[in-house]
C-alpha cells in the first residue's frame, strides 16, 4: 500500500481502494502525488484489463483533506501544490488506457467526484451521496473538473452543483447521468465484479480504440487520425479475425492484442 492507496488484483481485474476509513477517504497531498506512481505499472500490465476504483469501509472519498489546502509555501497561492498535483492525479486516472469503473458507496464529495467523473463508468448503491462543495470554501473549481461534470450531467445540474455545494442522492445522481449503475443495497461489489468480468472478455483493442476516439471527440477532433490505424490493427493483429472464427463457432473469443 503506498500512501493509503492500496492495489489488489484478482485475475484480470485490478482494484484501486484508497484506504483512510477514519477521515472518510479524505485525500491528502500525498496521496494525489502518489496516485499516478501507482496506476502507471497497472496502465502497462497487460495482464490487467479492467480497473475498479472504491474506497474503504461506507464512504467512497469525502474529498480533499481540507487541512492541506492553506499549507502552501507561496502565501500568493497556497493552494499550489495541492492544485498541481490534484490535476496530476486527476489526469492520470482519466488517461488511464483500459476501461475503469468507479464503485462509489457513502460519501462521494468534492474531490472524490473528481476522481469518479475520471472513471469510465460510475456505479453506486442507495447510500451514495454526491456534491461538488467549492462554493461552501470560496475555491475555484479547475475547467478540466468542471468539464467533466459538463460532459457528464449538462450545464444546468453542474451550476446547481458548483453554486450551491448541494448534495445529490443516488437516485437523482442516476437520473442526471452522474452515475451509470444503481445498484441494491448489498450488491454492489458482486454487480461491479460481474460487469468487470464482462469488460475483461471482450475485445481490448475495441476498448482501447473507443477510449481514445471518446477522447479526441470530446476535444472536438473528428477521431479519424486515431480510429484509422486501429481499425488496420484488428486486422494485423488477428483480432477481428478471431472475433469472427469465435462468433461462428459459438464459443468465447480469445482475442489475441496486446498479447
Amino acid at each position: 500500500m503506498t500512501d493509503h492507496l492500496r492495489v489488489t488484483r484478482d485475475g484480470h481485474v485490478a482494484t484501486l481502494t484508497i484506504d483512510r476509513p477514519e477521515k472518510r477517504n479524505a485525500m491528502t497531498l500525498g496521496m494525489w502525488s502518489a496516485l499516478p506512481g501507482v496506476l502507471a505499472p497497472l496502465a502497462d500490465d497487460p495482464a490487467v484489463r479492467v480497473l475498479v476504483v472504491t474506497g474503504e469501509g461506507p464512504s467512497f472519498c469525502a474529498g480533499a483533506d481540507i487541512t492541506d489546502l492553506l499549507r502552501g509555501e507561496d502565501p500568493a497561492d497556497p493552494m499550489a501544490d495541492v492544485r498541481r498535483h490534484n490535476l496530476a492525479a486527476q489526469a492520470a486516472l482519466r488517461d488511464f488506457p483500459k476501461p475503469t469503473v468507479a464503485m462509489v458507496r457513502g460519501h462521494c464529495i468534492g474531490g472524490g467526484v473528481e476522481l469518479a467523473t475520471c472513471c469510465d463508468l460510475r456505479f453506486a448503491d442507495p447510500t451514495a451521496v454526491f456534491g461538488v462543495t467549492p462554493a461552501k470554501v470560496g475555491i475555484v473549481y479547475t475547467p478540466s473538473s468542471t468539464r467533466a461534470l459538463l460532459d457528464l450531467v449538462g450545464p444546468a445540474t453542474t451550476k446547481y452543483l458548483l453554486y450551491s455545494g448541494e448534495l445529490l442522492d443516488a437516485p437523482t445522481a442516476l437520473r442526471t447521468g452522474l452515475v451509470d449503475q444503481l445498484v441494491e443495497a448489498g450488491d454492489l461489489e458482486p454487480a461491479v465484479r460481474r460487469f468487470a468480468d464482462v469488460l475483461a472478455s471482450r475485445s481490448a483493442l475495441t476498448q482501447r480504440a473507443t477510449k481514445e476516439v471518446v477522447a479526441a471527440l470530446t476535444l472536438g477532433d473528428d477521431g479519424e487520425a486515431v480510429a484509422a490505424p486501429r481499425y488496420l490493427e484488428t486486422i494485423a493483429t488477428g483480432e477481428l479475425a478471431e472475433g469472427v472464427r469465435a462468433f461462428g463457432e459459438r464459443r468465447a473469443p480469445r482475442f489475441p492484442w496486446p498479447n
